[in-house]
This record gives C-alpha cells, structure tokens and sequence, in this order.
C-alpha cells in the first residue's frame, strides 16, 4: 500500500495555505505531519479526507491518481479521518455513532440493532475498552469520545488513518493505549498521518516526520535522525526555549483561598490559597477532580459545602456572572463544546465575557469592542483573515487564542485555566507562557490545571496533586519533577 500526494495547492481568497506540498508513506508507516497552527497540515489532510479539493495537484494511491468530490469517497478508498474537532453526535447512543451512516439492516428492512451492539462490543473487546455500547455519548467525557472515534475507524478497515491531534485530551495510560492500537495497525500494515504538537509523543510512536511552515513543507526524514529540539525548530524557524522558566516571587497578598471545598462526588476537603501574582498549578490524572473544584469556584457547581475567599472576604458564587464580577476569569479544557460557540464570527467569540461593559443604553459601543479584541489580537498573535469570518475558519490552536484573548480583555485578578495549550502548537504554547507570565508579574493570580508535568514544571512556581477528589500533595523547588508528581497522582507517597 503506498500514498503519495504530489505538488499540493490550496488557496482561501489570497490566502495561500498550500503552496506546492508533497507527502508519501507506505504501508506500515506512522508519519508525524508537524507545523505550527495556521501552518496547513489540517488543510492538507482535509484534501486526502475529501472535505476540500486542492487547487491543482494529484492524490495517488497505489499508482493510481483518485479524486475525491466528497468525504464518502474518500472513506470507500480506504481512508479514515479521526478529526480535531469529534464527528460524533451527542444525541445518539454509542452504536449508533459506530454505524452511522451505514446501518445495519435485518431482511425486513428494519435497523439490526443487536447486530450492530454485537459489532461494537467485539471491536470494544479487541482495543480493551470497556464501555456499553447503548451508552449515550453525551454521557461520556471527551477521552472516552476519542476513543469511539478510534474504534469507529479500525472497523471501517481502513487502510489510511488520519488521526488530527488525537491525544489532546487523554491521561498518559491513555496515550500508551492509543499508541498500543496503533503498533498494531502498524503491523497489520495500515499506514498513518499523525498530526500532534506533543514532540516527544512524535518520537515514541512515528517513524516518519514531515514538516509545513507557512504552508511550504520544509523538512521531511526519519524520526531515528532527528531531534525533539530540531523539530522544534523546523517548526517555528528558529531555536525554541525548552527549560523552566525560573521566577523569583515574593508574594504574600492573598487573592483567593478555598476551606474544605465538598462535593462528595468529584472533591473532597480541598483547601489551598493563591497569592497575589502566583502561578499555582493543580495536577493529576484525568478524572482526579480538579476541573470539577475550579468549576465550583467559577460559580458553574453550585451544590458543594465549606467555603470561598476572594481578596480575603467570604462569597458565595452561584453563578459564573458573580463570578466574573469578582475578577475571576475561567478558559475551560473542553473548548469545542465550553469554550467557543461554533455559529458566531471571531470577533463576538472574542467580546462574548465583556459585552456588559461594552453596551452603551441598547447598543453595543463597536469601537470599544475592536480596539479590545484588536489589542489582544497583537498581543497573542492571532492568525486569521477577517473578524467576521465563524470562529470555525480558525485553526485548533488560533481558537484556544480567541478563547484566551476573551478572558484577558476582561483584566481578571484571578484566571483560572485548564489545560492553557491544548492544540497549540509548540511556538504558539511559548507565547502563551510568555503571556501568563506577563499575566502574573501583573499580579494575576493563576491557577493552570494540567495532566502535562512538563507544563507544569515550565511555568508553574509550585503545585498541588490531587488523587480521586483529594489532595494529596504538595511539590515545589527540587520536588518539582514528573516522577515525584506521577507517583502522588497514582496514590503512592
């Protein structure tokens, strides 16, 4: 099986996303497709998936050139695409997501529903997961999405999967899980696209890479020969920063403290302070319950006991206005479904948070709003095209930059962020540090929720580590590294 896409062009208005790119694997392959946000990997893949048609250029499978109209056409010559953003509907239970599109039917014409149960189960039993198929996938969280995304491909036999940032949102047992299904694709020889930002995860699993900066590819080889570091810099173009960023802080003004936060279901007895200026980081595995305390403190869990401080004086938030009100700003890890709206442009996913400050009587002061999101614009250095075009225009990582510019146009005191970098590639995640140190040595107190240790141990000056809704730790200084941070996330000592 071979796949080669010769002389890719792709352009949106004058824009030119795709300027003459070629990419080749074989059967039994794992290509990383690398490049900053905004570079055109998604672009490229999306020509081979059938979303788009290139401008001019061949796509050749087997020795023989293909075109594809629409995605279908592509699925029928054998290729899978695992999207960014999940293709799943919500409102449909597990098996139905697993066969839609191409139910099963009995000889009566009627939908086979015990066949496609008994479908799903057997492809759940060979990747180990274990999950009811009449489960609804709105009742699942979003690792648990991807891997539905997953198994939905391996049993379409796909010989080409195009996996799009598939580990964003899953724990480290998660990803070797996800890299094990792999290795066995790979020895069944289906070739893969792998498109991540997570260098070292490039290192463990591919064995190919090519690289897109500005839409030109310029760095193509194998991953034997290459260093993280010299990805890094095909990249962006030049060096990238890899150790801590060390701060010397002298804080002592508190700016939010919680006593004994309880839930009973996702959190128990959390306490901790955070400083004027701090950057406090909480860390564990998925499902630890850290996301669920810090959505208690944003006002959007309400049924907890024991209390909340902001600047010393008690509060009670009940709602995510009150919240804001107080100077607390929150950037959600979910951000496809807690962090943009998809059918509204750029420039009002930018202003959403700030638009009370913004009306004037019945209007919306317009000048206001574009110097704020302009500002912001500049200061994260956001790739688009017009302010009116959907958020959706957007590539993953210039997305969680709209989101990001939203929360810092309303000046919180305190901002609260859950998983700060997901989908940003590795200069975009550099600017994003830069800004949250910015943010602090302003005397922004910040909290950053992440599962990544070398996130944490980068920018954070010390962290809590929470275990089943409890914490269990705290590291800081020498402590400070992922073995003494694993071993508290997994309930050792």
């Amino acid at each position: 099986m071979k796949l080669e896409m010769q002389n890719i062009y792709k352009s949106f208005g004058a824009n030119n996303v795709l300027k003459g790119v070629d990419i080749s694997l074989r059967g039994g392959e794992i290509c990383a497709l690398l490049g900053e946000n905004g570079a055109g990997k998604s672009t490229l893949m999306n020509i081979l998936g059938g979303v788009m048609a290139c401008d001019s250029g061949k796509i050749i499978i087997d020795g023989k050139q293909v075109k594809f109209k629409n995605p279908i056409d592509s699925l029928e010559a054998g290729i899978a695409f695992i999207h960014q953003e999940l293709n799943l509907v919500n409102d449909l239970s597990i098996y139905e997501n697993m066969f839609i599109g191409r139910e099963l039917k009995n000889k009566y014409g009627f939908l086979d529903t015990k066949a496609m149960i008994k479908q799903t189960e057997a492809i759940f039993k060979k990747i180990g997961l274990e999950l009811a198929p009449e489960m609804m996938v709105r009742d699942l969280d979003t690792s648990y999405k991807q891997f539905v995304e997953i198994a939905r491909a391996l049993m379409m036999n796909a010989t080409i999967i195009i996996m799009d940032e598939p580990t964003t949102s899953l724990t480290d047992h998660e990803i070797q899980r996800v890299f094990e299904m792999m290795r066995v694709l790979k020895s069944h020889n289906v070739c893969m696209v792998f498109i991540s930002h997570k260098l070292k995860e490039v290192m463990e699993v591919c064995n190919k890479y090519t690289v897109l900066r500005d839409g030109n590819m310029v760095a193509t080889g194998d991953v034997n020969d290459v260093t993280i570091n010299a990805l890094a810099k095909h990249m962006v173009g030049h060096e990238v920063r890899t150790k801590r960023l060390q701060r010397n802080v002298e804080t002592v003004e508190e700016v939010l403290r919680i006593d004994k936060l309880t839930d009973e279901t996702h959190f128990r007895d959390i306490s901790l302070t955070l400083k004027k200026g701090e950057i406090l980081g909480v860390t564990g595995l998925l499902g630890d319950g850290r996301s669920e305390v810090f959505q208690a403190v944003f006002g959007d869990r309400v049924n907890y006991r024991g209390a909340i401080y902001v600047e010393q004086k008690q509060v009670k938030i009940d709602a995510t206005t009150k919240a804001i009100d107080l100077g607390i700003g929150y950037i959600p890890r979910n951000r496809k479904e807690n962090g943009i709206v998809k059918d509204m442009n750029i420039l009002e996913n930018g202003s959403l948070v700030t638009l009370k400050k913004l009306q004037q009587y019945f209007w919306i002061d317009e000048k206001k709003q574009n110097e704020e999101f302009d500002f912001q614009k500049n200061r994260l250095k956001i790739k688009m095209e017009r302010k009116q075009d959907l958020i959706t225009s957007l590539s993953g990582g210039n997305q969680q930059k709209i989101v990001l510019a939203k929360w810092l146009s309303t000046h919180p005191k305190i901002l609260i962020m859950d998983n700060p970098a997901q989908g940003v590639d590795v200069g975009a995640k550099e600017e994003i540090y830069d800004i949250i140190l910015e943010l602090a040595n302003q005397g922004v107190g910040i909290i950053v929720l992440s599962s990544e240790a070398q996130e944490i141990i980068r920018i954070c000056d010390r962290s809590l580590v929470m275990y089943h809704g409890s914490i269990v730790g705290e590291v800081t200084g020498e402590d400070m590294n992922e073995e003494k941070m694993m071993r508290l996330a997994t309930g050792g000592k």
